[in-house]
């Protein structure tokens, strides 16, 4: 059996030592591509017959985010602090040894937070049960960095893993098609300008991933490694928050200089609940949740209990989340609010898009 791990680093390797400029873009990307399709197959290989039980963890709520750190960066106490969970809190490492959820009322949404076990160097690999909390993620909404002050280091350790665990942070899925055909070798189209990915590297990717036969349409500007994971198609794409924690146990001055080298988001004590608050609200806005209220015909909208959605949502999905039966039954809507030129508005089509604080009143056939 072939080993994969060996070729994998004896590639990164190679990578590493080969210097960046448009000689050198087709070989990176051809390599690039090598060592994704050898961790695919170790991935692969790893899974069959693969023993033991996993985390087991049901999806509740309007979001779920998940928090990673290294072991004692302080998740059980954020959770405890921002939540109604009581997650064991301890002065040694790994007190947290099984997902522990917990739920964040905020604006009147339910967000469903999971402290998990700390994860360390080789989690994608399987260390330290890492492979079971990495595949958590994977139905997360956010992923929340948890970063000790004392260990500022983990951040590039934690992105890391995250990365070889096929999620991708702050990314927006790139505008890539990709049609396979019988004949006619690898055609491309852009409509958009890649200076880091050249046609002749697209083509070679394409022949090492075993594509020979396709036609490729790239709409936004991507990278090599961007084009890969399109390929791949099991690339998940969250928004992440960097939390930089424990600052009691520092200076002001300390905390600027630690905030800029992490490129922190927020800077929090859990254990003081210092700017917790602050973190609630970068929690519910980078979800991209709204509110929206509904209305009963001839009554005074419910201003209590809105209904929270994805921002982008449209009266479809609106109809829809609250029964089954909406759809079909639309005839139209009036809404009060920013999505619309003037309050009372008559919408016709579930396709509208709602925005945060609209009053929407449904009729049904």
């Amino acid at each position: 059996m072939a080993d994969y791990i060996q070729q994998i680093v004896e590639l990164e390797k190679e990578l590493s030592n080969t210097k960046y400029n448009k000689r050198t873009q087709g070989h990176i990307g051809l390599v690039k591509a090598k060592i994704a399709m050898l961790k695919e197959r170790e991935r692969f290989r790893g899974s069959v017959g693969a023993k033991g039980k996993g985390f087991s963890v049901r999806k509740t709520g309007d979001a779920s985010v998940i928090m990673i750190g290294f072991p004692s960066s302080g998740k059980s106490t954020l959770l405890n602090a921002i939540t109604n969970a009581n997650s064991p809190v301890g002065a040694y490492e790994f007190t947290t040894l099984d997902v522990i959820p917990g739920l964040l009322e905020y604006k009147h949404a339910k967000i469903q937070m999971l402290d998990v076990p700390g994860i360390v160097r080789g989690a994608a690999m399987g260390r330290g049960r890492g492979k079971e909390v990495l595949a958590v993620m994977q139905n997360a909404d956010m992923v929340l960095f948890i970063i000790d002050v004392t260990r500022p280091g983990a951040l590039a350790v934690l992105q890391q893993e995250v990365y070889d665990a096929n999620i991708r942070i702050n990314q927006q899925k790139p505008d890539v098609k990709i049609v396979k055909k019988s004949r006619g070798g690898v055609c491309i189209g852009k409509t958009v300008l890649c200076p880091d990915l050249d046609n002749k590297t697209i083509e070679a990717i394409c022949k090492e991933m075993r594509l020979n036969n396709v036609d490729v349409v790239i709409r936004t500007p991507i990278t090599a490694d961007q084009f890969i994971d399109v390929i791949d198609g099991n690339k998940h794409y969250l928004p992440g928050i960097v939390i930089l924690n424990k600052i009691d146990i520092i200076t002001p001055d300390e905390i600027d200089i630690l905030r800029k080298k992490v490129q922190a988001d927020i800077c929090i004590s859990a254990d003081k609940k210092i700017n917790t608050g602050n973190l609630k609200d970068m929690i519910f806005d980078r979800l991209n949740l709204i509110r929206v209220y509904c209305k009963q015909i001839s009554k005074k909208a419910d201003m209590d209990v809105p209904l929270i959605m994805k921002k982008g949502a449209t009266l479809h999905d609106m109809c829809q989340k609250l029964h089954k039966d909406f759809v079909s039954q639309f005839k139209f809507a009036k809404i009060w609010g920013t999505s619309v030129k003037f309050n009372a508005q008559p919408i016709l089509k579930l396709m509208h898009i709602l925005q945060d604080k609209d009053v929407v009143e449904l009729h049904m056939k």
